[in-house]
């Protein structure tokens, strides 16, 4: 028999054969949510929570980003160091995995925009040159 399966709104063509039952392991479904519906607009505003402060990043200067999201293990430079190209400026931990983070061109490190601990998205930039 063959089903269309949609995950993550992609469509899959799977193709079930019938065959000897085997049970693997047994788990509760988890409930489906709703969809949510509009708010009506008079509803009442929560209250204002307070923004995390936002880092400016230095407009001019090149950029090290993160290649991957992760946690930041260990930072090894600070505003005002010199680096050379391929100096190590951060560890990243990523899917149980250490990956250094060099330096892409010589320069000075300009500003240093996470620290040891820091959850990191893909593209998100770490320091300014």
């Amino acid at each position: 028999m063959k089903y269309q399966v949609t995950l993550n709104n992609k469509v899959y063509e799977v193709d079930v054969t019938e065959t000897e039952a085997v049970v693997t392991g047994v788990f509760a479904a988890a409930p489906m949510a709703a969809p949510v519906a509009a708010a009506p607009a008079a509803a009442p505003a929560a209250a204002p929570v307070a923004a995390a402060p936002v880092q400016q990043i230095a407009a001019d200067g090149t950029k090290v980003t993160s290649p991957m999201p992760g946690n930041i293990l260990s930072v090894s430079v600070q505003p005002g160091s010199a680096v050379k190209a391929g100096d190590i400026m951060f560890v990243l931990e990523a899917m149980k995995m250490e990956n250094e983070i060099v330096a892409p061109a010589d320069g000075v490190v300009k500003q240093v925009l996470v620290s040891k601990g820091s959850v990191v998205n893909t593209d998100d930039v770490l320091a300014v040159l």
